[in-house]
């Protein structure tokens, strides 16, 4: 081994013949090691769903609530004269209006020539109707449960 000294008389250094380490008096030199984790993951099926929608058309039997409104117009000869012009008046469902003319005399009267009556009547009738509806079912079949096969790539999900 060979020794170095400096003026003080202390070691400064000494080196290992065999290993090539180099020791010191004040530090020893160890070689430091790390281990990194590197973690992935990846797409496995476990199952298949297939849907299956079908349409059918029902026939439906409603009830339906019609409704029809008559108008009966009847006219009624008057032949008076009256003062003033009379107001339209109601008797029951039927409305009556005066109809009116001057008529030239020695003076001037007003005689009601006649009254239309209006009279209205309505009825309600039930009625069937048939009409065609449409009706969605969906079934649902599962396949493949827990296999480990990866998945297909169908790019980035909703």
């Amino acid at each position: 081994m060979n020794e170095e000294r400096e003026p003080g008389g202390n070691t400064n250094e000494q080196q290992q013949p065999s290993s090539g380490t180099w020791v010191t008096t004040d530090s020893v030199v160890i070689p430091v090691i790390e281990e990194q984790l590197r973690v992935e993951t990846r797409q496995v099926e476990t199952g298949r769903v297939r849907l299956i929608k079908t349409v059918q058309e029902v026939e439906e039997t409603v009830a339906v609530s019609l409704t029809n409104e008559t108008v009966e117009i009847e006219r009624v000869p008057v032949n008076q004269t009256v003062g003033a012009p009379p107001p339209v008046r109601y008797e029951g469902e039927t409305t009556v209006y005066p109809v009116l003319k001057e008529v030239l005399v020695i003076e001037k009267r007003l005689m009601l020539v006649e009254e239309v009556r209006v009279t209205r009547r309505r009825t309600v009738s039930n009625s069937t109707e048939r009409a065609s509806v449409r009706q969605e079912t969906v079934v649902i079949e599962r396949s493949g449960q827990n296999s480990e096969r990866p998945a297909p790539d169908r790019g980035p999900s909703l």
